[in-house]
């Protein structure tokens, strides 16, 4: 066999199964409704948020920006769920067997989760940010948060706040691949949803009652939650441990780490 048919039929191959994926995941009507909950609870903490901030007249130090995206945080909760379902389902209910022997190539098969997972999660989390962005640019002004005291409105045609927005999109689709890496490792949804869950939140709690400050930087710089919403900030950047993208850089090494080990338990356990 020459290798343009190789190539053809790998090509092929992949396109099928990422078929077989989204067919599946489209048709589990849970997908959608955790999705769009993910969607509105970040969109409903971030306007709230907002409605409960105030910049007096002396000024303030808040970041207009990450006030506007605090429902990240919130939202997050709900695509580790997406994110670990996607793989935890099958195996719960015995259907990866059906999955595995249908496209044997476990790896491609993994693949093609994450890709579905990580670009369903892109589309409804930048629908989200824009939301959020928009809520801060109709309600922050109105708080006190004014180019008299040297908040001009949000905008995603500036620089900063752009940053913000699109990396709180890059950070929720990162979130899912890393709960999609564990899930594979461990099969189980609770204990997958707990794992993910406790590295992301447990972090900051360490940090925050560690009292030696330079013990306090290496944690905020490694924490997978900690460094990655670095990428919201917008004002003081000097003062971050890391740089924004460099922060979502930890969170992707993190997401990667999990997906590797996933991708190595899947090929050589049985399922």
């Amino acid at each position: 066999m020459s290798t343009t048919a190789v190539r053809l039929g790998r090509a092929r191959y992949g396109r099928e199964t990422l078929h077989a994926e989204w067919t599946k995941l489209r048709t589990v009507a849970s997908t959608g409704w955790l999705l769009l909950g993910a969607a509105a609870l970040t969109i409903a903490v971030s306007a709230a948020v907002d409605a409960a901030a105030a910049c007096p007249a002396g000024g303030c130090q808040a970041d207009p920006a990450k006030l506007s995206l605090t429902g990240v945080q919130a939202g997050q909760a709900i695509v580790v769920i997406i994110g670990v379902l996607a793989v935890s389902s099958e195996y719960g209910t015995g259907m990866i067997r059906s999955t595995l022997t249908a496209m044997p190539r476990r790896l491609t098969v993994l693949a093609a989760k994450a890709t579905i997972i990580a670009g369903l999660v892109l589309a409804v989390s930048s629908a989200a940010a824009a939301a959020s962005v928009l809520a801060g640019r109709l309600i922050l002004p109105g708080h006190g948060f004014t180019a008299a005291h040297g908040y001009p409105p949000l905008s995603l045609s500036h620089g900063p706040d752009l940053r913000a927005a699109c990396g709180s999109v890059l950070y929720l689709a990162l979130i899912a691949l890393l709960s999609l890496g564990v899930a594979t490792a461990v099969r189980e949804t609770a204990v997958a949803t707990g794992l993910v869950l406790g590295l992301l939140y447990v972090f900051p709690v360490v940090t925050s009652v560690v009292g030696n400050q330079h013990w306090q930087r290496h944690l905020e710089q490694v924490g997978p939650m900690t460094a990655g919403l670095y990428i919201q900030v917008t004002v003081k950047l000097r003062s971050l441990p890391l740089t924004p993208w460099q922060g979502l850089g930890v969170l992707a090494l993190w997401a990667a780490g999990a997906l590797i080990t996933g991708a190595l338990i899947l090929r050589f356990r049985d399922a």
